[in-house]
């Protein structure tokens, strides 16, 4: 046993004051800048509204003043549903490397976003629903369902599931389904123009009805994560390492592709498919906190709120009096971030 062997299981501990100094530092810090990042939220917009007024208009204010209106029924329902949708996803984004020790894992690799992605278009074409709140039911239906359909492909044959069957399920079930989608799609225009405006990955034309409607999968995902971590820790020092320390891998796959479900099936039905938050984050995250999940965990899912919020704001900010989607801000933020994180020598390996 070398000594690279010996130091890996009281890394994944997290023992050591040192260390554990250092991530709760992490963790205090990621959860100011989520509460800076809320501020910014609602105060800032096509009309920029001063923290005092943004005060007054929540507790002091006349409620039928302009800035009471545009603060307490567009900006804080926004600024929520982004709270919780990039909770979702920064946690969900670390489950799946996790289980599947797969570097380029995001959340759309077990076929979640290709399934919502189905059941929206199937339900404008099929039914006629072109509302956020009309549509967010079988966007999470279909993500379960999608999830459901990889993990059985996946789980079949005399090995199992493991993550290599996994991803490949995924791969070729996220293809089927996207090429339903075009089938779909290149045949009813009406259905094209309303799946662009949920494609495309936003926030704004969501109002607190659809954050009450995810905000109860969100939490159970992420209490499920929180649970999921410790587990993750032994598998990442081998299945059979962790068989023989006790770990039941089939319970430990079962809870994390079921947070998983929960927290991107919510955030992907709300918000459509957002990229980059699930895929850059955790590694972000991983620099600083090291590869113990009890850490990873909890702080990806505040990098993943301060991140989203932020890329909201800053799509309002650079094209007013008009804006740009979260979605496409995130990708043009996201893709050099993550290129320039990849080629870090001393980025984290999982």
């Amino acid at each position: 046993m070398t000594a690279t062997d010996v130091r890996g299981p009281a890394t994944l501990t997290g023992r050591g004051g040192g260390a554990g100094t250092r991530r709760l530092g992490v963790l205090l810090l990621l959860l100011a800048l989520v509460a800076v990042a809320c501020l910014a939220s609602i105060a800032v917009g096509t009309r920029s509204i001063g923290l005092g007024e943004v005060w007054r208009a929540l507790l002091e204010g006349d409620p039928a003043s302009e800035e009471a209106v545009i603060v307490r029924q567009l900006r804080v329902p926004r600024t929520a549903l982004g709270l919780l949708v990039g909770l979702a996803l920064g946690v969900s984004g670390a489950l799946m490397q996790g289980h599947t020790r797969n570097p380029l894992g995001d959340p759309g690799l077990l076929g979640v976003t290709a399934g919502a992605s189905l059941a929206v278009v199937l339900s404008i074409a099929l039914l006629g629903i072109t509302t956020p709140a009309g549509y967010v039911w079988f966007a999470f239906l279909g993500a379960l369902a999608g999830t459901v359909l990889v993990y059985a492909i996946g789980s079949a044959g005399r090995g199992g599931a493991t993550p290599v069957t996994l991803a490949l399920a995924g791969a070729a079930l996220s293809a089927l389904m996207y090429a339903l989608v075009r089938a779909v799609l290149v045949s009813d225009q009406q259905t094209l123009d309303s799946f662009r405006f949920w494609v495309v990955g936003s926030l704004a034309g969501r109002n607190d009805d659809v954050a009450w409607q995810v905000a109860p999968f969100v939490a159970v995902g992420l209490v499920l994560a929180l649970a999921n971590s410790p587990a993750l820790n032994l598998l990442g020092l081998g299945e059979d390492v962790a068989r023989g320390l006790g770990q039941r891998i089939w319970l430990a796959r079962l809870v994390g592709l079921t947070a998983i479900t929960l927290l991107c099936g919510a955030a992907t039905a709300a918000c459509g498919p957002i990229a980059f938050v699930g895929l850059v984050v955790p590694h972000a995250v991983r620099a600083l906190t090291g590869p113990d999940h009890r850490w990873l965990v909890p702080c990806s899912a505040l990098g993943g709120a301060a991140l989203l919020l932020t890329a909201d704001v800053l799509g309002r900010v650079v094209a007013r009096p008009a804006e740009l989607q979260v979605g496409i801000v995130l990708a043009l933020v996201g893709a050099p971030f993550f290129i320039a994180l990849v080629r870090r020598r001393k980025t984290v390996a999982l």
